[in-house]
């Protein structure tokens, strides 16, 4: 070894340093790309893959087919209309519908006539299989216009409920269809019942309660229609209109099916138990019946002046598989105490407050008001008939809409408020797309159907509690008796209302 020349060792240069340094980088972003690609495959798989139970249709499609799958095999014949024939073209509506049946529909004298055999007959449908209804029977009157697809789903949601075997179920119709009839009266799971509106829109088409040739029309100045003669001149709601004979339909129906459950029927002259009104749009949980009667007793231990079970709730309020998702990462807060803000997920997916989603068990007892506690609610004869001492505030109130009606006699009249025990997690859902005030293209949309079923999926776990947690709100704060709506302007829709609680008595 030469001197001054030590070993010769090899010492890594920058540019080799920056070789290395770009090879792993470009390992990690291809480990990366490969880990990512995977996972997008794996997850699409396990969604194609997930099945509803018992059909083959993914979750979140909103199909028929979907649906389909979503309901037991033995309850498809809800849901599935049977070829028509002319047997069955008696309650064809349209010119299709009975050119298809080879014969006319009835006239208007004989649906008049069937309407009052249905309604002297009272009969009890399916009374020898499950026996007679008892003084403390749940019964649930179901509104009924035309829309079979939602009666249809909301019948299958009936159909899965437990209990509902102990129940008296009265459809309440306002149009005489024979699909429609035929279908109610293919219920095999409780004891039925069919009463039917007779004073509607389709039994009256040229006179009063309908739309009569005489009558003013809703948009033309009072001093005109003074001038035309017309049947109702005189009589303007508040905001100068005439009356609409499909607006006021509703409200009388509301008030005479309530009478009539309660004041009219042999089967019911003794009941003192509680009566939950549903429409043909709404959908039920199975536990709902469960939740009914909890809430019941919860009543009378806790909340003497509740005089008012709500158990339903508008879709965009509430879903049970955020509010789960919250109760998950609380309870692994406890676990951990360390998480990260992220690692909790939203549990309002309908753009509503969070301080909403309390836990399923929780129930609220609130001030009655109309617009938040008028689906699927329940009361009994004592409340009834306080309600019946206000029969004339209700049925003089210049409003169209029942719910709005009875809030002004619970504010106006009522010697006790109405007060109501509201769930926060609800039992029954509005699936209904368009209505009286609301249409759209399609108004046979799926869509409402399918995220109801998926929220009450996602939930499942969460049904049947064995207690109620109530919260009160303040009600310090006094309501000022609001303006109504119009509509109902016109004598002779009060004198119609006033007189079927006459009747009743």
């Amino acid at each position: 070894m030469r001197p001054g020349r030590g070993l010769r060792v090899a010492m890594a240069t920058p540019a080799i340093g920056r070789r290395r340094t770009a090879s792993c980088l470009r390992t990690v972003v291809f480990l990366f790309l490969v880990t990512f690609v995977w996972l997008q495959l794996h997850v699409a798989s396990l969604s194609g893959n997930r099945q509803a139970p018992g059909g083959d249709a993914p979750e979140g499609n909103d199909s028929t087919a979907a649906i389909l799958s979503m309901v037991p095999q033995v309850l498809h014949k809800f849901l599935t209309p049977k070829p028509r024939n002319s047997s069955h073209a008696v309650g064809a509506t349209n010119a299709s519908d009975t050119a298809a049946s080879g014969r006319a529909p009835f006239n208007i004298s004989e649906i008049r006539r069937n309407i009052e055999r249905y309604n002297d007959m009272q009969q009890v449908l399916n009374e020898e299989l499950f026996g007679p209804v008892q003084n403390d029977s749940l019964i649930i009157v179901v509104q009924v216009h035309t829309r079979i697809i939602y009666l249809r789903h909301l019948i299958v949601s009936l159909a899965q409920a437990r209990d509902i075997e102990t129940v008296l179920l009265v459809f309440s119709h306002d149009y005489y269809d024979e699909e429609i009839n035929e279908l109610v009266q293919s219920v095999d799971f409780c004891k039925v019942m069919q009463i039917f509106y007779p004073y509607s829109i389709q039994t009256h088409p040229k006179e009063f309660p309908g739309e009569s040739p005489g009558d003013c029309p809703r948009n033309i100045k009072k001093e005109q229609a003074r001038d035309m003669l017309c049947n109702n001149a005189l009589y303007p709601d508040l905001y100068g209109h005439y009356r609409e004979a499909k607006f006021t339909q509703t409200k009388h129906h509301w008030w005479w099916k309530a009478n009539r459950v309660f004041s009219q029927l042999e089967v019911t002259r003794n009941h003192t138990g509680m009566v939950l009104f549903l429409e043909e749009d709404h959908f039920v949980a199975e536990d709902f019946i469960h939740v009914l009667r909890l809430m019941e007793r919860t009543c009378r231990t806790s909340c003497d002046r509740c005089n008012i079970l709500s158990l339903g709730t508008y879709l965009k309020t509430y879903n049970y598989y955020g509010d789960s998702k919250k109760k998950e990462a609380q309870r692994a807060l406890k676990r951990h105490q360390t998480f990260s803000p992220g690692s909790i997920p939203p549990s309002w997916n309908f753009q509503v407050l969070p301080t909403l989603y309390q836990h399923y068990q929780k129930a609220e007892v609130a001030p009655w008001v109309s617009s938040k506690h008028n689906m699927g609610m329940a009361f009994n004869r004592s409340t009834w008939q306080d309600i019946c001492h206000c029969a004339e505030f209700f049925c003089t109130y210049d409003d169209y809409n029942w719910d709005w009606s009875l809030q002004h006699i619970s504010q106006g009249c009522l010697e006790h408020k109405l007060y109501a025990m509201v769930m926060k997690g609800p039992r029954v859902f509005h699936i209904g797309e368009c209505g009286v005030h609301h249409k759209k293209a399609n108004c046979e949309s799926t869509a409402a159907i399918s995220k109801v079923q998926q929220v009450l999926k996602y939930a499942s776990k969460h049904l049947y509690p064995n207690y109620l947690t109530l919260t009160v709100t303040n009600t310090n704060k006094k309501q000022k008796l609001r303006k109504g709506n119009g509509g109902w302007g016109d004598l002779r829709d009060h004198q119609l209302c006033i007189n079927m609680t006459r009747m009743g008595r």
